[in-house]
């Protein structure tokens, strides 16, 4: 193994993403996939990518981050060993946080803002609540704020983690609950949130694992529902 491994970042793959729109994480972790122990690839982004690090650690990556300007990271990531990606820690967790590419329309620094903001949320190596209840307690303010997308992203990803249906079962009954049954019956039950959820139960009966019902759930309220994402999308030009 090399040891010295930061002396070879010339030769490793660069991917410059600073000028590529909409959900470029997959293909980022597809990318990473391919990479060989002993390779490395770099990642070219107007603000530091600091979402990827937790992903790539779990796939066997380190990495090494240099800042060329304000607006132009160097994030080199060397693969160690051949790691997994297991919804279970939270390596490939679904729905990434997509959002935070709207802030670079706004400015580098809008979007360097948001990441740290996220990271100090999301990304506590030591915080005192477990992830999947930090994303029901989400979800659930998230309801109550009538932010049903939001919602539905929470309970995708709490559930990638290990929430059980028993657990979503008693939540939904909560909502009906603190929201009203009129509320609940004319804003929740159509919403993209119960459909995912009943989704999650039908196919737990069918027999399937979890990441098999992860994967079946992501078809339907994945990045290309437009109830679920958070992907801003211009209008397409006519012909």
């Amino acid at each position: 193994m090399k040891t010295e491994w930061k002396e070879e970042i010339r030769s490793f793959k660069v991917l410059d993403v600073r000028k590529l729109e909409g959900n470029i994480l997959p293909m980022i972790l597809h990318q990473a996939e391919s990479v060989e122990v002993g390779e490395g690839i770099t990642i070219i982004q107007s603000f530091e990518p600091k979402p990827l690090y937790a992903s790539l650690e779990k796939m066997g990556f380190t990495h090494h981050l240099e800042k060329v300007s304000p607006s132009e990271y160097h994030a080199s990531f060397f693969r160690m060993e051949k790691g997994g990606r297991l919804y279970q820690e939270g390596s490939d967790m679904p729905l990434k946080p997509t959002a935070l590419l709207n802030y670079k329309a706004i400015s580098d620094e809008m979007a360097e803002t948001a990441v740290n903001f996220w990271q100090m949320i999301w990304d506590r190596k030591e915080g005192a609540l477990p992830q999947r209840m930090k994303l029901l307690l989400s979800m659930s303010n998230a309801v109550g704020a009538g932010r049903l997308r939001q919602a539905t992203r929470e309970l995708i990803k709490s559930y990638a983690l290990g929430t059980s249906v028993a657990e979503l079962d008693e939540i939904f009954e909560l909502f009906a609950w603190n929201q009203g049954i009129g509320h609940f019956s004319s804003e929740i039950g159509p919403s993209p949130l119960f459909s995912a959820y009943r989704l999650i139960k039908e196919k737990e009966k069918e027999g399937l694992s979890r990441e098999e019902v992860v994967q079946a759930v992501m078809e339907k309220f994945g990045e290309a529902n437009p109830g679920v994402s958070t992907l801003s999308r211009l209008p397409r030009k006519d012909p």
